[in-house]
């Protein structure tokens, strides 16, 4: 009987050492992703500042970039997309054309068309976007860099950097082309008025199965109601840019 009293002893006390060692691993689990969390916040909020400066300096308002999340969000979920993926398109959709930020002022605020040279120059920008987005393994970058690549991309294959063609086009380029297509016609531009949401709609049905994936343009045209409401109530109340950075 006495022997065995120093064995559970022991065990006591390796049992008791144990427990102390998941509690710090919990800990430390829970500190280190409280880290990566700010990082990746900062870094992401750092990201938004330059993709706002590249809004500005084409002399927009900046309240575009709020509305290409948030009805990036609502068509990615009227497409029967997974919420987890349409939340994050939300957040990494206003970063599509951080890119602009690179390119001279005489190219990006020319109010006429493009020279060859010009337009060459200003089609880097998704490429330059993509880059400053860079190679992270953090998810929501992965997705901005490939939206800011790929946004410009057409169904057809005649868009740019590329040349994709079809479901070669990630999905969320996809969405994020055709509302910024719809949204950049619905907003006045220094060398031009505002279309009408009736002719934007138009016009973008003309580019069904051309320059847009033909799935993605008509459930945007049929839940056009919606999302122009969806629009026109970020119009009344922008989002702050702390809910732009906002993780959920």
């Amino acid at each position: 009987m006495d022997a065995a009293l120093p064995g559970r002893s022991f065990d006591d006390a390796a049992a008791a050492q144990m427990e102390r060692i998941v509690v710090d691993l919990r800990r430390m689990y829970h500190e280190r992703n409280e880290a990566l969390r700010e990082v990746t916040r900062a870094h992401h909020e750092a990201l938004l500042r330059l993709a706002l400066a590249a809004e500005l300096r084409d002399d927009d308002t900046g309240v575009h970039m709020a509305r290409i999340g948030y009805l990036a969000e609502r068509l990615a979920l009227a497409l029967g997309q997974p919420a987890s993926f349409a939340r994050m398109l939300r957040r990494a959709a206003p970063m599509h054309d951080v890119g602009k930020i690179g390119i001279p002022d005489d190219v990006l605020k020319k109010p006429g068309g493009y020279s060859a040279d010009e337009r060459r120059m200003m089609n880097q920008h998704a490429e330059m976007g993509a880059d400053m987005l860079g190679r992270s393994r953090v998810p929501l970058f992965q997705l901005a860099a490939e939206v800011a690549l790929t946004h410009h991309e057409r169904w057809d294959g005649s868009g740019y950097p590329r040349g994709l063609a079809g479901e070669a086009i990630p999905l969320s380029g996809r969405i994020v082309a055709v509302v910024d297509f719809f949204d950049a016609l619905t907003m006045d531009r220094c060398y031009r008025p505002a279309f009408g949401d009736d002719v934007a709609l138009r016009m973008l049905a003309e580019q069904r199965g051309a320059g847009f994936d033909p799935r993605v343009v008509d459930t945007f045209i049929d839940n056009a109601a919606a999302l122009i409401e969806l629009r026109e109530s970020i119009n009344r109340a922008p989002p702050s840019f702390d809910d732009l950075v906002a993780f959920e």
